[in-house]
């Protein structure tokens, strides 16, 4: 069992920067594929980045492409977003998933465990 928490959201302008953190429970964690994800009202989760268990690969999608920065840290059980150049279309509900599945996991299926959320908005 894994749990995790989200943390790091808030309200910033277009042009702004955020970084969200998730910090996990268990001794497991490293051994986890971890992926962030987005939900913006009235739309569907969407794949943002995600990370290896060993941080060793990372992949994005297209929209963050250059902007977001997946990292982890197998220390400290905690894993990382960092955001720059914001948009307001990067308004959303933003969670943080762990995944056992062969990398590389970009559907919520594939992804077994969930945080709760951080609401990030992005003003213009």
């Amino acid at each position: 069992q894994v749990q995790l928490v989200e943390s790091g959201g808030g309200l910033v302008t277009a042009g702004g920067s955020l970084r969200l953190s998730c910090a996990a429970s268990g001794r497991t964690f490293s051994t986890y594929h971890m992926g962030w994800f987005r939900q913006a009202p009235g739309k569907e989760r969407e794949f943002v980045a995600t990370i290896s268990w060993s941080g060793g690969s990372t992949y994005y999608a297209d929209s963050v492409k250059g902007r977001f920065t997946i990292s982890r840290d197998n220390a400290k059980n905690t894993v990382y977003l960092q955001m720059n150049t914001l948009k307001p279309e990067d308004t959303a509900v933003y969670y943080c998933a762990a995944s056992r599945a062969d990398w590389v996991v970009v559907t919520t299926s594939g992804y077994t465990y969930w945080g709760q959320g951080t609401q990030v908005t992005v003003s213009s």
